[in-house]
């Protein structure tokens, strides 16, 4: 990672806790807090104007809730990290959220340095999840398709494709796969889509754990 700060946009409608949150960021070093905001239009704008690597979410902020920023944020040409930090521990929170395009889930009782170093891991395209939802994540991804049906869908995807899947296993984002695979961005963005229809899958996250759990039959087959 280059010496440059990341750069960190701050959403929740709970003034106190923004404030309090940007300042202890900007007290860690490595991390300069380009924007702070209660409201999502406004959270819009700053998207545009400062260009933040990530950008930290909470989900209850009326009047439509922080999932609604979020798929908003996913429609934008921006490729950077969006973070749920919230109270809510609920399985369902979590879902929604994954599956509306946030790279992390975590809750605002956290350690301070924890938090940090989910938001370095997560520039490094990580999905970062807090250690009491990582069960409930694996339960959730697990839990949609039987395995069988999931072999099947395997097989639908190309050589390229799977070499893919296997970079999001690694957690690359799509800027670095592009980088390692010498193909345009633009490119990887349209193969993700293809993996993701074919697999019936609704995100990288998604995908990542697919990945994983069927990591010896994509070595297996990656030579067909």
């Amino acid at each position: 990672m280059s010496d440059k700060p990341i750069s960190v946009l701050l959403v929740d409608d709970h003034t106190l806790f923004r404030k309090g949150l940007a300042e202890l960021l900007e007290h860690r070093g490595g991390i300069r807090v380009a924007g702070i905001t209660g409201n999502p239009d406004e959270a819009i704008r700053l998207l545009h104007e400062q260009h933040p690597d990530v950008i930290i979410v909470d989900l209850n902020m009326p009047p439509l809730g922080g999932l609604s920023l979020i798929r908003r944020i996913r429609t934008e040409e921006w490729d950077g990290a969006v973070l749920v930090l919230t109270v809510s521990d609920a399985e369902e929170d979590l879902s929604n959220a994954m599956r509306s395009g946030a790279q992390g889930y975590l809750l605002k009782d956290m350690e301070p340095d924890d938090l940090v170093d989910a938001v370095q891991r997560a520039v490094r395209g990580e999905t970062v999840v807090a250690p009491a939802m990582t069960l409930k994540l694996v339960h959730l991804l697990r839990g949609g398709t039987p395995s069988d049906a999931r072999e099947s869908a395997l097989k639908q995807l190309t050589a390229r494709e799977r070499e893919i899947l296997n970079h999001l296993a690694q957690g690359l984002s799509n800027k670095a796969i592009a980088r390692m695979l010498d193909i345009s961005h633009d490119t990887v963005k349209l193969h993700v889509r293809h993996v993701l229809s074919k697999l019936n899958l609704t995100s990288r996250v998604e995908a990542a754990v697919f990945a994983v759990e069927q990591k010896n039959a994509l070595l297996g087959r990656r030579g067909e």
